[in-house]
């Protein structure tokens, strides 16, 4: 699975294009980096840059925003009304699929490294990255802001993490950077039918993690011993809110941000405040996002707000749960809302695809044509799609009949991750033409001098084992697809059995293919290749394993249908 790192770099200028557009331009120059957003502010004086990739990519990125922005930006003569202690503010990598945090946190420590080492620039960590408690709060870490430093640097109360620990000339110019890991920040509004702001603000402080000021029995306001305002917790961790009026859309909102995903997803916040409206009268009528949203919070709100209608299978297509999740929360109310743009794996997703989006027809005529791609690879991840497809298809038919209830969360279970799977072969439908393909242009490499002779050599190999490792990943994924199919047609609609085992019978077909794929491929290795044998073993307990299953289907198939 492709791992996605978004890093939101904030620069100390936003008020000449010319700058903040050459810092932008310098992470997007990175290969494999796709610049989402470019955000300046003329009065805070501060441009927030969005892009995100794989988590390489993403690394080099930030350091050449670092070091074009030290270049373009002298701090000694920057004003503005956002707090702030450097050229490059603030840089903090945020996960977003298949990244944990503490990978995050690496690549902050392995930035920071870089910045002080090669530029000279002091750096401090925070939030999940910070060495020092009292650093994960980003507001500590730039007290005074960038009028401190020439104090707070020469202190070991201040020495940096990385970098020089002095205010020399050069640091008076650049400012030092503070790099971080976090969670991804979610801004997110809920909209209500109504133009009036005390019941939405009521609201608002219920939810947030803040909470409301505690009253005590005749109502006043609770202090404690130092005269500070009490206040009663909210319901949501890492969740900031409250309510205002927006003349453009003549409606209240609740503008939030959410910071803990995991601890207050989107689609409970949004059911929570559906109910507390209606204590006062009041109505949902929809929400917006803000920016760009993980693809994960998307699916999760929309399987949520299936299994709330009981009777319906959760286990549909990414596609629909991303449907339902942006029709019940209402996202489209005030403006248009494309997923390309604003789900942030969607967004970066440059990948080719032309073989799985021909039609039918178009993909068949060009399997028959002369071109050795797309061959027996491809058409072997297809019949593994169609099958995880089949065994997806049977709890959608067995979910909500009568019966059935027993079964419903196997059902369930099952359907969700034969939707995966599914997706998973129609990737690979293409990463196998494309693997070959790569392995054809190695041969045509030059090949007139010995350093040539030996390049091409290399790449041989390294391409052969490309072309391996796709059939390879398909044939492995053959067994749970299979065992899939054996529990839907032991468990599932008795009405949808032929599916189930038509499933099984695709599910066999595809495992056989790329068998045959993966022993003509290590059947250019030589023989006493460590590679070869251990692909070689893992594909023969694969295809043992797959057969095996598919024949107790089929046993199956052949007593219930007779």
């Amino acid at each position: 699975m492709r791992k996605i790192v978004e890093c939101v770099p904030n620069i100390s200028n936003g008020r000449d294009p010319e700058i903040y557009n050459a810092v932008a331009q310098a992470a997007a120059a990175v290969e494999g980096v796709h610049l989402l957003d470019v955000d300046p502010g003329h009065d805070t004086n501060r441009t927030v840059i969005t892009f995100a990739g794989e988590p390489e990519a993403v690394l080099e990125a930030a350091f050449r925003v670092v070091r074009r922005a030290s270049e373009l930006i002298d701090m000694s003569h920057q004003h503005g009304a956002h707090p702030r202690h450097g050229a490059t503010d603030v840089c903090p990598f945020v996960p977003v699929s298949n990244v944990t945090m503490e990978e995050c946190v690496a690549l902050a420590q392995r930035l920071g490294e870089r910045i002080g080492t090669e530029l000279g620039i002091p750096v401090w960590l925070y939030e999940h990255a910070a060495r020092k408690p009292a650093w994960h709060n980003l507001a500590n870490v730039r007290s005074g802001e960038y009028e401190a430093l020439r104090g707070k640097l020469g202190s070991e109360e201040w020495r940096p993490d990385y970098g020089p620990n002095e205010f020399s000339d050069s640091v008076a110019r650049t400012g030092v950077v503070t790099v971080g890991a976090r969670n991804f920040l979610i801004a997110y509004n809920i909209n209500f039918n109504t133009r009036a702001l005390y019941n939405v603000n009521l609201i608002a402080w219920t939810i947030r993690e803040k909470g409301r000021q505690a009253r005590d029995a005749n109502g006043r306001f609770v202090k404690d011993a130092d005269g500070n305002d009490v206040y009663t917790p909210g319901l949501f961790k890492g969740l900031k809110a409250m309510g205002w009026f927006i003349d453009e859309y003549e409606c209240a909102q609740i503008t939030m941000n959410i910071t803990d995903l995991a601890a207050s997803p989107l689609h409970v916040i949004f059911d929570k405040v559906d109910e507390l409206s209606r204590d006062y009268g009041l109505r949902v009528t929809g929400s917006e996002l803000v920016g760009l949203i993980p693809l994960s919070a998307l699916t999760e709100a929309g399987r949520h707000f299936l299994k709330k209608q009981r009777k319906v299978c959760t286990g549909v297509s990414e596609r629909k749960l991303v449907r339902v999740a942006i029709q019940t929360l209402g996202l489209t109310e005030l403006g248009d809302f494309d997923p390309k743009q604003r789900i942030v794996e969607y967004a970066i997703d440059d990948s080719e695809r032309p073989l799985a989006g021909l039609s039918v027809t178009d993909f068949v005529e060009e399997l028959a044509s002369v071109s050795p791609a797309p061959g027996g690879g491809s058409v072997a991840a297809l019949a593994g799609a169609l099958a995880a497809g089949l065994a997806a298809m049977v709890p959608n038919l067995t979910v909500g009949k009568p019966g059935y209830g027993k079964v419903k969360a196997d059902m369930n279970r099952i359907a969700t991750r034969a939707q995966q799977l599914k997706d998973e072969y129609l990737r690979a439908i293409d990463d196998d033409t494309a693997a070959f393909n790569i392995l054809m242009d190695t041969f045509g490499m030059p090949k007139d001098t010995e350093e040539q002779t030996k390049a091409r050599s290399t790449a041989i190999k390294q391409a052969t084992v490309g072309v391996t490792e796709v059939p390879l990943a398909t044939l492995k994924r053959c067994v749970e697809t299979l065992e899939l199919c054996r529990e839907v047609a032991a468990k599932g609609n008795r009405n949808a059995l032929s599916d189930a085992g038509t499933g099984a019978a695709m599910a066999l077909a595809c495992a056989e293919g790329a068998w045959y794929n993966v022993l003509i491929n290590i059947g250019t290795m030589p023989k006493k290749s460590e590679y070869r044998a251990k692909v070689k073993a893992e594909a023969e307990t694969a295809i043992a394993e797959s057969r095996q299953i598919a024949d107790e289907v089929m046993k199956l198939m052949e007593r219930e249908l007779s």
